[in-house]
């Protein structure tokens, strides 16, 4: 039976509790022997990454349990935390250990609990391991190192280090054996050729990010197992002879082929295209890459967020798997030779950058709009993809989940805004005749990424109520080429703010959503937009802020991570150059112009956006008699991980749209807002 009932206050069967027990996603898939392994998060547990196998029955087991979790803390962010291979023992993998950022080794089949291979450290934040390629024959572990040579932030160097597989290291810094030298301020971990003569790697360094400019890096490797003759291959890092900077190539990954060439990504042409290069050219040295599958306009690649993304791997019969698309991504074989590009068939929209091949099979992790992400197996011998773990199990009736669809509306100047629409959707309610919908606009992370169009229950757990949901790819977001992505440079707090309310405008203007009940929410670099948005325009009822950049001057001044720490260059202008452009976006000092309720979320933990940042924000809005609520969450960093976390900020988010939208929920705790 379908009840009328306002929008907003719809009961559905999607509580906060489900919503948290199904956050996060698999990550990091890989093969060891003829299992496939990965990485998945651990709500009730702390928010641990656990890491786990599929055996090749079908049947899954965990390679650790509590309390290990494998996660690195390299850029803050991460990437690749393990790698595995099979001895003569069984299975031995490596892996990075978050509590203590250690490496260690262990055998699961061989009942003894994980052994350190390397050494704590009291500088800074001491030793920390990402991207690890194992050398059995060499006895080590060939990894990224990133070493703290003091207490700021910035105070760490980061090369190429071989660590010893016997423990000898654990105790002795001194037993680590550097490759690379530490010309760069960046780099990933190597890629060996398949005669293991020679090591390639990316790079890049401050001010850029890797997706303005990066530098591929190759060398010898002798006999001894060390680096020489290292030299640039191919790249850009953007700066030109008088050390200005500028907009250079992007290489997001590479990968040796069988024949000895070196497959790699590029965006030289405004789209991060796969192409071939010969590592060690004929005649005049000159060496130029070529492209596979040119003038397809479409993402081969994308930011560099973690250290060991993968978009494509090549197969043993020479083609090669990709991750691509436009605004949303697909997994493809290519033949490179003739540059045919076949897809795999399948409900999966969503591809994340992680692959692994064994023989003729790829494995990936997908979803799409009516399915979480869950490890995939293409077959490419018959053509055949299918799930094999983590299967996407609907946890209630798929009626109660949105009907979302994609859109481009037209900006300020006439400039696309692509964005994905989740009306309000429930099988038992429908809404009084002539009743317009609340709609929030969610200003996703990055600011150099994008939201993918698939099934997210946070968004469920609103649209179910009879809350819409508008996610916004604005100018500046992935996906969509580099021109797409560079209208964000010296624009950060106008172009994103912009195209979020264009949207929103849109929907008013259309008939969609009621314009008096209009939200803005957003994390981290969707934190700032929101709270740019609040502090500049009227357009909105409330807004929810979390774990968000409030003032660029202490942000550039040494209160972030150095991953980041010279990312607003680009994005807002050099701080030497345009003081005052720092001062006059920041929301910190446009505190007194926010009139709209506002929900302030902080993990207590973050050293991305740290937690002083919101309280000299609250200490700008104390006084001024706006409502607002601020919950801090100790042992949370940047984003939430930890269930009961997770089931306060939803719950604290929905009562605050109960309040400025002017309507009462009974199922929920009633978020005290103070002005």
């Amino acid at each position: 039976m379908v009840t009328t009932a306002p929008y907003g206050t719809w009961a559905s069967p999607m509580d906060a509790r489900t919503v948290a027990a199904h956050d996060g996603r698999p990550a990091f898939v890989g093969v060891v022997g003829d299992e496939v392994w990965w990485t998945e998060p651990r709500p009730d547990e702390g928010g641990r990454r656990a890491l786990v196998r599929r055996l090749p029955d079908g049947t899954r087991r965990p390679v650790l349990s509590a309390p290990w979790n494998v996660r690195s803390r390299v850029l803050e962010y991460g990437g690749q935390p393990w790698a595995g291979t099979v001895t003569d023992r069984g299975p031995l993998v490596v892996f990075s250990d978050f509590a203590d950022q250690r490496l260690y080794a262990h055998e699961p089949d061989g009942g003894a609990a994980p052994r350190p291979l390397t050494p704590l450290s009291a500088v800074g934040d001491g030793l920390r391991w990402v991207d690890p390629v194992l050398r059995p024959e060499l006895g080590e572990v060939w990894c990224v190192l990133e070493e703290f040579t003091g207490d700021r932030p910035t105070d760490v160097r980061r090369v190429i280090a071989a660590v010893p597989l016997d423990g000898s290291a654990a105790e002795d810094r001194t037993a680590v054996r550097e490759l690379s030298d530490d010309r760069h301020r960046f780099v990933t971990g190597p890629r060996i050729s398949p005669d293991g003569r020679r090591a390639a790697w990316i790079a890049w360094d401050h001010p850029q990010m890797p997706w303005d400019g990066t530098v591929v890096m190759v060398a010898r490797i002798t006999d001894g197992g060390t680096f020489e003759d290292i030299r640039p291959l191919v790249g850009d890092l953007g700066t030109d002879a008088r050390g200005d900077r500028e907009s250079g190539e992007s290489v997001a990954q590479i990968e040796w082929a069988a024949d000895g060439s070196l497959l790699f990504v590029s965006d030289l042409s405004g789209w991060w295209e796969l192409q071939r290069i010969d590592p060690d050219p004929a005649g005049d040295g000159v060496v130029a890459g070529r492209a596979l599958c040119p003038a397809r306009e479409e993402e081969f690649g994308g930011p560099l967020w973690n250290v060991g993304q993968r978009w494509f791997l090549p197969l043993d019969n020479g083609t090669v798997a990709v991750v691509h698309g436009r605004g949303a991504t697909s997994l493809g074989i290519l033949d490179p030779v003739s540059g045919d590009l076949v897809d795999a068939a399948g409900p999966w929209t969503e591809w994340a950058p992680t692959l692994a091949v064994h023989g003729s099979r790829v494995v990936g992790i997908a979803a799409g709009p009516h399915r979480s992400y869950e490890i995939v197996e293409l077959d490419t011998c018959t053509g055949r993809a299918r799930a094999i773990a983590c299967r996407h199990v609907d946890v209630l009736d798929p009626a109660y989940y949105p009907r979302p669809h994609s859109r481009t509306f037209t900006g300020p100047g006439g400039r696309d805004v692509h964005a994905h629409i989740h009306p309000p959707h429930s099988p038992d309610h429908t809404a009084p005749e002539g009743e317009l919908p609340p709609f929030v606009v969610w200003a996703h992370g990055g600011p150099t990424g994008r939201a993918p169009l698939v099934l997210d229950l946070e968004i469920a757990y609103f649209t179910s109520r009879g809350i819409g949901v508008a996610e916004v790819n604005y100018g500046g977001s992935t996906g969509y080429g580099r021109a797409y992505r560079e209208r964000l440079r010296g624009q950060w707090g106008v172009v994103d703010v912009e195209d979020c309310a264009a949207v929103a405008r849109a929907l008013a203007d259309e008939g969609t959503a009621d314009p008096a009940r209009l939200a803005i929410r957003g994390g981290s670099a969707g934190g700032w937009t929101t709270a740019a948005s609040l502090t500049t325009t009227d357009l909105y009822a409330c807004g929810t802020i979390s774990y968000p950049i409030l003032d660029l001057t202490g942000w550039a001044g040494g209160e972030t991570h150095d991953f980041e720490s010279q990312y607003l260059e680009s994005l807002v202008g050099p701080l030497a150059e345009v003081p005052e452009r720092y001062r006059e976006r920041s929301p910190l000092h446009r505190a007194d112009r926010i009139a709209a309720p506002f929900l302030l979320l902080q993990g207590l933990d973050d050293v991305i956006c740290p937690p002083a940042q919101c309280e000299r924000f609250l200490a700008a809005v104390a006084g001024r008699g706006i409502p607002h609520a601020y919950l801090a969450f100790p042992g949370e960093g940047h984003g939430f991980r930890r269930a009961n976390t997770i089931i306060r900020a939803v719950e604290a988010e929905l009562s605050l749209y109960a309040q400025a939208f002017g309507f009462t929920r009974g199922d929920i705790p009633v978020l005290e807002l103070r002005g």
